[in-house]
């Protein structure tokens, strides 16, 4: 039987985003024919799924209720330290075998019909699913040069102890499971800059986002605006109450620190800070469920489903200062200053050794 095209698996608005700008750089008589897979392990996608058959980007968009590990109590346990690598190394080999199994019911596409699978942040379920069933795919990265931040890059860190061993049990003989790549199934993983990355791993191939965004047309923009914006009547409220007096300034939130209390302190003395400076506004990261239109309804606000990205495409749209903690501003083009708080800022609000750990 003949294999389709080419199906992408996405966790993020960042990675339905993507997904689309490829397919954006693809001849009229190839874009548009791909299948979407839309996990729903740690993402609310509320209407996306309609917009995108709306506007008939994807042929057919399937939901993926991808479990989490913790799903299965009785598979966790093979997790616990037994003492000595020789038994932990078969505790985890009886995991990924049992934890793919599980995984089997919830899949809803087979992946063997599709030529190319395209998989975003194969750290999660999916990529060991794909690997154990023997199914080849191109790893994509979680978001823009995530890997920069870390040294090592975190397939490495989490296997520490004899990674040489380890890595063959995962690329040779497919008995475990490593992330970004690392895997025997994985033919290659695309990243927007090589350069940035504490790592010199072959199966690395550079696609840079500029290229990708460099080809898109008004036609092109105006698409991507009607996939994303919800409510682009909302949005265009919002933007008007940009001060043209003062310093318009837009705060990107994360999913930072579990307890929310010391997150929602973290943001508001963001939103303190820069208010001396001008009109603060908030983009709610869309895995972030700290309630801000309630705990900050004193503040502008941006709808979280939005990718900040989309931001690029309105016209006559510039804010003087975008801040971020962790997320990478590369791509950021709607702001003339970027301000990029890192680790020595997060030291304030939680143990350094959390957020510190794979450079420990």
């Amino acid at each position: 039987m003949e294999k389709k095209g080419r199906i992408y698996v996405c966790h993020t608005y960042y990675h339905v985003y993507v997904a689309l700008l490829k397919e954006l750089n693809l001849g009229e008589d190839e874009r548009f024919r791909a299948d979407l897979v839309l996990s729903l392990m740690s993402n609310d996608f509320e209407s996306l799924s309609e917009r995108i058959r709306e506007n008939k980007v994807f042929e057919n968009v399937y939901l993926f209720d991808e479990q989490k590990e913790t799903a299965f109590p009785e598979i966790v346990k093979l997790k616990e330290d037994r003492g000595n690598i020789v038994l932990n190394m078969i505790s985890r080999i009886k995991f990924t075998k049992r934890f793919a199994k599980a995984q089997s019911p919830f899949v809803p596409v087979d992946f063997k019909k599709y030529k190319d699978v395209y998989v975003f942040c194969d750290s999660d379920p999916i990529g060991l699913y794909l690997n154990q069933n023997k199914i080849k795919y191109h790893a994509l990265e979680d978001g823009l040069n995530y890997l920069k931040p870390y040294s090592p890059v975190p397939a490495k860190a989490d296997n520490s102890g004899c990674f040489a061993l380890k890595k063959f049990f995962s690329m040779n003989l497919n008995l475990i499971f490593i992330r970004d790549g690392y895997s025997k199934y994985c033919t290659d993983m695309e990243v927007n800059d090589i350069s940035v990355i504490d790592d010199s791993f072959r199966k690395y191939k550079e696609v840079p986002r500029a290229l990708l965004l460099q080809n898109l047309d008004k036609d092109a923009k105006e698409l991507l605006i009607r996939v994303f914006v919800k409510d682009y009547d909302e949005l265009k409220i919002q933007l008007s109450k940009m001060d043209s007096d003062k310093k318009n300034i837009i705060i990107l939130t994360e999913p930072l620190c579990k307890d929310f209390a010391q997150r929602e302190r973290l943001f508001r003395d963001l939103v303190n800070e820069y208010s001396k400076e001008g009109t603060v506004f908030l983009k709610p990261h869309p895995r972030d469920e700290l309630d801000y239109p309630v705990l900050f309804a004193d503040c502008k606000q941006f709808d979280r489903s939005i990718p900040m990205e989309i931001l690029n495409f309105l016209e006559d749209i510039s804010f003087d200062k975008v801040v971020s903690v962790y997320t990478q501003l590369d791509a950021i083009r709607f702001a003339r200053e970027k301000v990029f708080l890192g680790h020595d800022f997060m030291d304030k609000y939680e143990d350094p050794e959390v957020h510190r750990k794979n450079k420990k």
